[in-house]
């Protein structure tokens, strides 16, 4: 266990009436360290002179954490849902403080570094991220942090946090030991149950722009020795990435559709004129492939308006300048008028095909020709069909319902 140099209380510390600040502690068999955190916590408290209380957020122990945590004067709350993120939102619900500081309690955290968190947050900070890695100011002791975790995983991660969700001064999106308001927990309405809870807070709390502040601190070797941590690498990770992307709607549709659309808008513009670059002649199934990706790209474009639109109504994400303007400039009326015109343009293409077979008497065509006709008649007539749609379920989706 991480207890050297520290002078901790040997009975139990009562708590304040009205705490300045609550510290939670979500616990599944946690009796190696439970003990230790918590007393760094109240030391802390004793030693700044800050009216605070340990929550022990029970998600349904069998070794005799909750007794750890009562005779230490720590409220023990239990929550039956199983989960991080649950027990989480289970000792936060609970908290009195006006501020609430969170971390694990496998004494891999220094409970005693609360004062620092504190500091920020009545500097006026909405959420006050601890850092565990040198390029935020942190160290990681020998043995702390797994190979993979520390440079690749969370480097990565809280590049791409700070890339598409602009969060400042985030270097290290994974650490579970930060404080933040009581109201800013209940403004971000959090879902996630999991280990995401606490890359969502951080997401969330950067796309609505309240403010973030990031502190140094160490990372030490887990001091549990019953049971192995209860992190898993891969399984964690892709969880991790999965909720990026699902609350990243313009780099999972938007840029990828946009640049499948102009990929095929370059084909056609070779296949069209019959390009020939060498012994290459772009032709016939230039314009297939080229329609292809037209199709899958706009497709795709379309998705991120669904997401973003529904994203919004639900509160997920903030509606932003770009989207404001969008639907300024596109709604329903309008997507009809662009549908139609497309579907009427395909059809017309597709007529001139079939009025081309019609002059060969039924018979066999010049299938390079003919195919220039049909080709994007039918990409045309899609697209059209596929606005048509849209614009009807966009609409849907952007309604506000009333509970």
């Amino acid at each position: 266990m991480n207890t050297a140099s520290v002078a901790l209380p040997t009975s139990p510390v009562k708590s304040v009436a009205v705490p300045e600040v609550s510290v939670v502690m979500p616990c599944l068999n946690e009796a190696d360290t439970l003990e230790v955190c918590i007393k760094k916590a109240q030391t802390a408290f004793a030693r700044s002179g800050i009216a605070g209380e340990v929550i022990v957020a029970d998600n349904g122990s069998t070794d005799g954490s909750q007794a750890i945590g009562t005779r230490l004067g720590a409220r023990v709350i239990p929550v039956s849902q199983r989960g991080y993120g649950n027990a989480l939102m289970g000792g936060i619900a609970a908290a009195r403080g006006r501020y609430v500081i969170m971390g694990d309690a496998d004494d891999s955290y220094d409970f005693l570094e609360l004062p620092k968190f504190v500091e920020k947050l009545r500097e006026g900070y909405d959420l006050v991220q601890g850092c565990r890695l040198p390029g935020g100011g942190g160290t990681v002791k020998p043995g702390a942090m797994p190979f993979l975790h520390r440079w690749w995983g969370n480097p990565m991660f809280s590049f791409l946090v700070r890339r598409w969700f602009e969060a400042p001064q985030v270097h290290d999106v994974y650490c579970g030991l930060r404080g933040f308001t009581k109201d800013l927990y209940l403004k971000l309405d959090q879902r996630c149950t999991g280990m995401e809870f606490a890359t969502e807070m951080i997401i969330k709390a950067s796309v609505y722009e309240h403010r973030i502040a990031e502190v140094p601190i160490t990372l030490h070797p887990d001091g549990r020795k019953s049971h192995a941590p209860h992190l898993k690498t891969f399984r964690d990770g892709w969880r991790t990435l999965r909720f990026f992307l699902l609350y990243a709607p313009r780099w999972l549709f938007l840029i990828p559709g946009v640049l499948l659309v102009l990929a095929g808008l370059v084909g056609y513009g070779l296949a069209l004129p019959g390009v020939t670059f060498g012994p290459a002649t772009f032709d016939a199934h230039t314009l297939l492939f080229a329609s292809l990706a037209i199709l899958c790209g706009y497709q795709s474009i379309l998705f991120h308006i669904f997401a973003k639109t529904f994203a919004i109504g639900e509160g997920l994400l903030p509606e932003g300048r770009n989207m404001t303007r969008f639907f300024r400039i596109v709604n329903l009326e309008r997507g009809l008028v662009a549908a139609t015109i497309l579907m009427l343009a395909g059809v017309t293409l597709l007529l001139l095909a079939v009025n081309q077979w019609r002059a060969a008497g039924f018979g066999a065509l010049e299938y390079a020709r003919t195919m220039r006709f049909v080709i994007p008649g039918v990409t045309a007539t899609a697209v059209g069909f596929q606005t048509l749609l849209s614009s009807f379920f966009v609409s849907l989706l952007g309604m506000r319902r009333k509970l």
